[in-house]
């Protein structure tokens, strides 16, 4: 597989989306990743009231929203995005919680 064009040198939309697919496939790898440390949430936390821990959902938003800022992206939609990212890294370790100690 050759390596998609940068965004500057897509001439075509069959570049653009060669090189969107090849993002997406970069982020899904990224993306088992970080639910390989909810995982490893689930297993190290004792109790299942504190897989969801608002306090640090709030901080994870405010760190991407700062981010985003400083890249030249919409905080607002980033916020957007990676609030709908926590939701789904909280329901995947609660049932990773739930799946570890089903298993004892």
């Amino acid at each position: 597989m050759t390596a998609a064009k940068s965004p500057e040198a897509c001439q075509t939309m069959t570049d653009v989306r060669a090189g969107v697919d090849q993002v997406d496939r970069e982020l899904v790898a990224l993306l088992v990743r970080r639910f390989g440390y909810m995982n490893a949430a689930a297993r190290i936390k004792t109790d299942r009231g504190t897989v969801r821990d608002e306090a640090r959902k709030l901080q994870v938003l405010d760190n991407v929203a700062r981010e985003a800022a400083a890249a030249g992206l919409s905080p607002e939609r980033m916020r957007a995005v990676w609030n709908e990212l926590v939701e789904q890294s909280i329901a995947h370790e609660a049932a990773e919680w739930d799946h570890i100690r089903a298993d004892r």
